[in-house]
């Protein structure tokens, strides 16, 4: 049976519903689980390099200096940062002030973590690039990710820990992140960088006007927003069965595509003629094209991450709703008991402050961010809301999908140079 027939089978009514989500299930993960255990390079495993730390296993072997930092957020988690504070083979010390240097925050999505920009060559990874062009480069993970698990009273397999959505990646994580960096970069304005969920967090926080006043811009790569026009099509079989929520229910509060058991079923499957984990990887993504070898290994070492059921439910519930909201309790009793009202409050781009500046770049074949959904999110930010001409960079990559804003070995030229040049434009 071929790999598109298996998937096939996603369809509800050909199915009894557990076949169905655990089919869902093995189907999402094994796009990033598939190759493991990771190759050996030069005797040791990326996997057990990973395990020491994202200085030690991708910073620092490249001739970069590297800090490991935390941050607690007042809801409790202990969240990792890396900081970047020289380029290559750069001698002098940047003093606890930043040195002058301009500071970049760096967020990664879902079910990523922060290696997200170091996953290429320190020639074709953001993270190194901008540490080589004079910046104060700043790196995070989100909780849950396997360097932020801590808490200050909870452990990691607590229900209760997992009990977020992106809401409190917005409200809780980036601000707490943010005034952190701030305070270490001598209070210094940052730019602001983020791929996939870390473009949503973004534009929610900047909607509520969080932390404006310390970000000089934001740059947004393959932006999340509306999600109702996303073509994946196993993000929409997920979302249209409620796959999150039956897991829920369950008593899954830790979504973790990662587990032995998973890992297991996937490895087995892509054993079978005919099934290219790779091209499952294309489904869920859109067609990448411009990844290379070296990338998906260390992609494959260190992800992908776990998130939490809770944040998966929240982001089905836009993809069927096309709403960009906090998460739906389901019942007005309980959304007006966390809200105030029966239905949860909507996140309001056009309340982002006309002056901020934006640049987003998308791609033609990204089916996650889907042109029509950053289409409608343009036309929000623009036509439908006078977002300062001059203060919002587009940019369109036809040939580019979701992965590729972080993998792709030439994306330095294509998008990584003109997101720096308007960085430049900023600090004048």
């Amino acid at each position: 049976m071929s790999g598109g027939s298996r998937c096939s089978l996603l369809r509800p009514t050909n199915l009894q519903p557990v076949t169905t989500i655990f089919i869902v299930a093995v189907c999402l993960a094994v796009a990033a689980t598939a190759a493991r255990p990771a190759p050996m390079i030069a005797g040791t495993s990326l996997a057990t390099a990973a395990a020491n730390g994202t200085c030690q296993s991708r910073v620092v072997p490249f001739g970069y200096g590297c800090e490991e930092h935390t941050v607690t957020t007042e809801d409790g988690y202990i969240l990792s940062l890396q900081r970047i504070p020289t380029g290559r083979g750069e001698t002098t010390a940047v003093a606890a002030g930043g040195g002058g240097k301009v500071p970049v925050l760096l967020q990664h999505g879902l079910m990523m973590d922060g290696v997200t920009w170091l996953m290429n060559s320190p020639n074709e990874s953001l993270g190194y690039i901008l540490a080589d062009n004079g910046y104060d480069v700043w790196i995070a993970n989100t909780r849950g990710t396997i360097y932020s698990r801590g808490h200050t009273s909870l452990a990691s397999t607590d229900s209760a820990y997992w009990n977020w959505s992106w809401d409190e990646l917005a409200s809780k994580d980036l601000s707490a992140i943010v005034q952190y960096v701030y305070s270490q970069a001598g209070q210094q304005k940052m730019h602001y960088v983020g791929h996939s969920l870390g473009t949503l967090i973004a534009l929610a926080a900047l909607s509520e006007q969080q932390q404006v006043g310390m970000l000089r811009s934001a740059g947004l790569l393959s932006p999340i927003a509306f999600l109702d026009k996303m073509s994946s099509p196993l993000a929409r079989a997920a979302a249209d069965i409620f796959l999150a929520e039956a897991l829920y229910w369950l008593g899954l509060s830790e979504f973790d595509p990662t587990t032995e058991s998973v890992h297991s079923l996937v490895t087995d499957i892509c054993k079978q003629p005919g099934i290219d984990c790779y091209n499952l990887m294309s489904a869920f993504t859109g067609d990448n094209c411009c990844l290379d070898n070296s990338s998906v290994q260390v992609f494959l070492a260190h992800e992908p991450q776990a998130s939490a059921t809770k944040n998966m439910i929240h982001l089905a519930q836009m993809i069927r709703l096309g709403t960009i909201a906090k998460y739906d309790y389901g019942n007005a009793g309980d959304n007006t008991a966390h809200y105030g009202q029966a239905t949860p409050p909507a996140y309001d781009v056009t309340a982002i402050p006309d002056d901020f500046p934006l640049f987003l770049s998308y791609g033609g074949r990204d089916s996650l961010s889907d042109d029509q959904d950053v289409s409608h999110l343009l036309r929000t930010l623009g036509r439908s809301h006078s977002h300062d001409g001059d203060k919002l960079t587009v940019q369109y990559l036809a040939d580019y999908a979701h992965a590729d804003f972080v993998m792709a070995g030439n994306a330095r030229e294509r998008v990584y140079a003109p997101l720096m040049a308007f960085f430049k434009l900023q600090e004048k």
